[in-house]
């Protein structure tokens, strides 16, 4: 639990109880971000439930089917957002955990990959902590395509990983952002307008590949894969807490 320095590392646990709405929630890791980087918190996790939303990368932004997608997401009862962190669309709602951790770093962008990997593993080993058979690396076929993305698997049927948490950064100067979205409950919805969204797009993935916690563990709910998340930063760093309103 030492940091760079030598000295101890310690994070704060602040849970957001209830979500700001899905502009208000990205926005709100980015302005945590901000916050690290002048120094005006220290290292945070903040967690929540989000409310329903299709966060779009950059690149989707600019393809001729975007406002076609955007569209679907709306018909489909999520909120079409342009994210600045992360590759392609990602979809989550109220059975998902988000978790925004954010730290000051005067050399944020040398350890970019690596936070990838060390939280990638850290992630998969909160869900096999929890029950799930759970690691990482791109699956063939997945959403929003990354080579530190955690899946599962069903034990009765081994050759066919679902996706179950992306994760994405934002490094600044003086500090960095490390977003993580766990899908938990309730994947049928999630599919539905991730289909609908990519087919707008024009891009091609494999429906089969998107899946929830609960997909493979029935009766694990979201607030035990957030004490299970929180169980394994307890190995990374001393933890405290604080309430939301402290951020704002």
């Amino acid at each position: 639990m030492q940091d760079a320095a030598g000295g101890t590392r310690t994070l704060t646990i602040v849970r957001q109880e209830h979500s700001l709405g899905a502009a208000r929630d990205l926005e709100f890791g980015i302005e945590l971000l901000g916050l690290a980087r002048t120094g005006k918190v220290g290292p945070t996790l903040r967690t929540y439930r989000p409310a329903p939303t299709v966060a779009f990368g950059q690149r989707d932004a600019h393809l001729p089917g975007f406002e076609a997608a955007a569209r679907a997401c709306r018909d489909l009862g999520f909120e079409p957002l342009v994210r600045k962190a992360g590759g392609r669309a990602a979809a989550y709602h109220e059975g998902t955990l988000v978790i925004d951790h954010v730290e000051p770093n005067a050399d944020a962008i040398a350890g970019a990959k690596g936070r990838f990997a060390f939280f990638g593993e850290m992630l998969a080993g909160a869900l096999r902590g929890a029950g799930v058979h759970a690691a990482v690396g791109e699956i063939p076929g997945e959403y929003c395509p990354g080579e530190f993305s955690v899946h599962g698997l069903n034990p009765a049927d081994p050759q066919h990983p679902v996706k179950l948490i992306g994760t994405a950064q934002r490094v600044v100067s003086g500090g960095w952002l490390f977003s993580s979205v766990i899908v938990v409950e309730n994947s049928t919805p999630i599919r539905e307008v991730l289909t609908a969204s990519y087919e707008a797009l024009g891009l091609d993935w494999d429906p089969a590949t998107a899946g929830a916690v609960t997909d493979l563990v029935p009766g694990l709910d979201v607030a035990a894969i957030e004490n299970a998340v929180i169980d394994a930063y307890a190995g990374y760093a001393s933890l405290s807490y604080a309430h939301f309103s402290t951020l704002r």
